[in-house]
């Protein structure tokens, strides 16, 4: 079951029952009133009797006693007013105190009103009755009450109202009401059909939108929310992000395994060309044994050469290994000074021509691991020390919670074109034949400084010169 038609079923359910308990309210409410209404009705009628009555009850009694008498016409019980003209469809009787009709519209045996034995005690215990009985295949509302003469029961006052017009109305409420509510639910239950549909239509959207993503991998797709800012708009804003997420991970995916395709095959490249000339050198010494021990010398260094360079290569490659794999490095204070003025001296004796200045106006404390900073630094220096022919300036300082090292060279400097691929492996610039390298030792440098929670970039201008900078966090 869809949740459409849950929602719609669910909104009608409720509806329906809110129907039911209204009507049934409505009912119970206008049946009472109408009873309450009929039984004042009813009670006035039989008070304005019982006054006539008491009047008929305070005549001097005749001089002989007259027999037990039939029921006689009300005219002749009493000229009084309220005998002669009384509501529509109202009946009324007047009884004896045991019960007996004496009095009648008409006089009419056959006029008595219905009174059980219990009412009759109640009446003679100088109570009011209501009863609801048949008379003549009618339904009746009966009040009855005493008129009571010196702490007496002197008549009993019967006053009836059908209660046919009644129950009539209140059942044509009724069907009123259950029609009534059944059309109100059918019609409640199409616009809930419709409304769900347009409220639930942006979860449709990101259903048909998270389906084409997944068939077509394309996470640059976005839902079109255009709604208020209701659950449903937070879905789809949540939905967007996650989906922008998904994006740049799926973007660093792809372009982690695009630098995997191209450090294999730059691996490969780099490894063929010292392969193939040892290789080459070994089947020239294995076809031409007899040639002069000048060529041979030749060979066997250009063998030594190339061997070097796989050496350097495999060194390389596992050291980046290493990094890449999150090797852990220590993280302890260290004098950086120290550091750098053997770092100097280690990279002056590389080229004792080019002069290094090194300047640091306090005590700084890094942490790190400290064989991880010198080779940063070699990387660096030596870099500096190939793409300049002047002198370098190295200088620190320390910057709130970290400490900046500045290494700068005055060489051509680096295109913008070419400088954001400086980490990039095997990457070696446009000058890449002239300059001896594999490109692997910023990518080094830059896995290093990120193990130990700091940060290297680069700033060069043409013509300029190159400024390294590494942030190492201090100790504090």
């Amino acid at each position: 079951m869809s949740i459409r038609l849950r929602f719609t079923r669910l909104y009608t359910l409720i509806l329906a029952v809110t129907l039911a308990i209204f009507g049934s309210a409505l009912y119970f409410i206008q049946a009472n009133d109408t009873l309450r209404s009929l039984k004042l009705d009813l009670s006035q009628s039989a008070s304005r009797l019982a006054e006539a009555a008491l009047r008929v009850a305070s005549l001097p009694p005749p001089d002989a006693p007259l027999p037990q008498p039939s029921p006689i016409p009300f005219d002749q019980f009493s000229s009084d007013q309220a005998f002669r003209t009384f509501p529509e469809r109202e009946v009324r009787r007047i009884l004896d105190e045991s019960g007996n009709l004496i009095a009648s519209p008409f006089g009419r045996e056959e006029d008595v009103l219905p009174l059980s034995a219990q009412g009759l005690q109640t009446l003679q215990e100088k109570q009011e009755w209501w009863s609801t009985e048949l008379v003549s295949g009618e339904k009746m509302l009966i009040y009855s009450r005493p008129v009571i003469v010196n702490d007496e029961v002197v008549y009993i006052i019967q006053v009836a109202r059908p209660l046919t017009e009644r129950d009539r109305t209140l059942q044509s409420l009724a069907t009123t009401l259950v029609f009534a509510g059944a059309v109100v639910v059918l019609i409640a239950f199409g616009v809930g059909w419709i409304l769900s549909g347009i409220t639930l239509r942006p979860i449709h959207r990101i259903t048909q939108t998270a389906q084409e993503i997944g068939d077509r991998r394309d996470f640059a797709r976005r839902v079109d929310y255009k709604g208020p800012p209701d659950e449903v708009g937070q879905l789809a804003n949540t939905f967007n992000s996650m989906l922008g997420r998904l994006q740049e991970a799926y973007q660093k995916v792809e372009h982690a395994l695009q630098m995997q395709r191209d450090f294999v095959t730059d691996v490969s490249h780099e490894l063929r060309t010292p392969l193939t000339t040892l290789r080459g050198n070994l089947g020239l010494l294995g076809r031409n044994p007899d040639m002069s021990h000048e060529e041979e010398t030749d060979i066997i260094s250009d063998m030594v050469d190339e061997s070097d360079r796989l050496i350097r290569l495999v060194n390389e490659l596992l050291l980046l290994a290493r990094a890449d794999a999150g090797r852990s490095l220590a993280k302890e204070p260290l004098d950086l000074a120290s550091i750098l003025d053997e770092v100097r001296r280690q990279a002056q004796h590389l080229e004792p021509q080019r002069h290094i200045q090194l300047t640091t106006l306090q005590v700084l404390k890094v942490l790190g691991d400290r064989d991880a900073v010198k080779q940063v630094l070699l990387i660096v220096l030596d870099n500096a020390l190939k793409h300049s022919t002047g002198d370098i300036h190295i200088s620190a300082r320390e910057q709130g919670s970290r400490v900046e090292i500045h290494i700068q060279d005055y060489g051509k400097g680096i295109s913008p074109e070419n400088l954001e691929h400086v980490f990039d492996r095997f990457y070696r610039g446009e000058n890449a034949s002239m300059i001896v390298g594999l490109g692997l030792g910023l990518p080094i440098a830059k896995s290093l400084v990120e193990g130990m929670s700091g940060n290297i970039t680069i700033e060069s201008e043409l013509d300029k010169g190159t400024t390294v900078i590494l942030e190492l966090p201090s100790v504090t």
